[in-house]
């Protein structure tokens, strides 16, 4: 059993608090087409490999560097695609007190083995309607938002991204789905949400790898961005900005 990355490295702030070593597990589930981090998507490609003891070990060394609340974050690709080395990971870290968090898609079937394990969740909402969900992503909604309102009730940090893009998920129609699915979670108080505008940050990294970059015309104005946090807002969801 192994963990495949192919990227790591400290980051502050942005992948859950503090300072935390981040781990890009390569795979993933979804094919969005703005993805910024296209190399980490196919499971056949190239990736280092070690064993959950031997990462947990380079982690249990990192603690130094734990400072204001950090710790391990899990990103990807999708972490939870390699979800039984995952498991082990954080019950190896966790166990030496280590702060974990992964950040995800939220489409595991066994979502629920992994939720005992972390401190904080971070994970994408990238559209309300199933069908335009399955259009964009490959797989529609029904499972993600399941995840997601059984991670908010078990009462951890759970912090929600919605990465906005222009004629993708900023319409009108699509800002009351939003609003509909996260006005009943309100209520927990442990839920925060981000809104990502749209950027090409991985563009150059899709033609690097011989693949076409499709998105056009995508990128949402600061205005509407700060619509859709209003809007948010409003159904008493605390907005965020990392």
């Amino acid at each position: 059993m192994f963990i495949r990355y192919f990227q790591k490295g400290f980051n502050f702030s942005q992948d859950g608090p503090g300072n935390r070593l981040v781990y890009h597990l390569q795979g993933c589930n979804l094919r969005c087409p703005w993805c910024s981090n296209p190399e980490g998507m196919d499971f056949a490609r190239p990736a280092r490999e070690e064993t959950p003891e031997a990462v947990a070990k380079a982690v249990l060394s990192g603690r130094p560097m734990f400072f204001d609340g950090g710790g391990l974050t899990l990103t990807g690709g999708e972490c939870t695609a390699q979800l039984e080395a995952v498991k082990t990971l954080l019950s190896l870290v966790r166990a030496e007190g280590v702060n974990t968090c992964i950040e995800t898609n939220a489409t595991s079937p066994a979502f629920a083995e992994i939720l005992p394990l972390l401190d904080q969740l971070i994970c994408d909402f990238k559209h309300p309607d199933p069908e335009a969900h399955r259009k964009w992503t490959g797989l529609d909604n029904t499972l993600i938002k399941q995840n997601i309102a059984s991670a908010v009730a078990t009462g951890m940090p759970v912090a929600v991204r919605i990465p906005l893009i222009h004629g993708v998920n900023d319409s009108d129609e699509a800002l009351s789905g939003f609003l509909a699915f996260f006005a009943p979670l309100a209520a927990h108080k442990n839920v925060t949400l981000e809104i990502l505008r749209y950027h090409e940050y991985g563009k150059d990294k899709w033609k690097k790898l011989g693949r076409e970059y499709t998105m056009r015309d995508a990128f949402v104005t600061p205005e509407r961005a700060a619509e859709f946090e209003k809007a948010i807002q409003s159904v008493g969801i605390q907005v965020i900005r990392t």
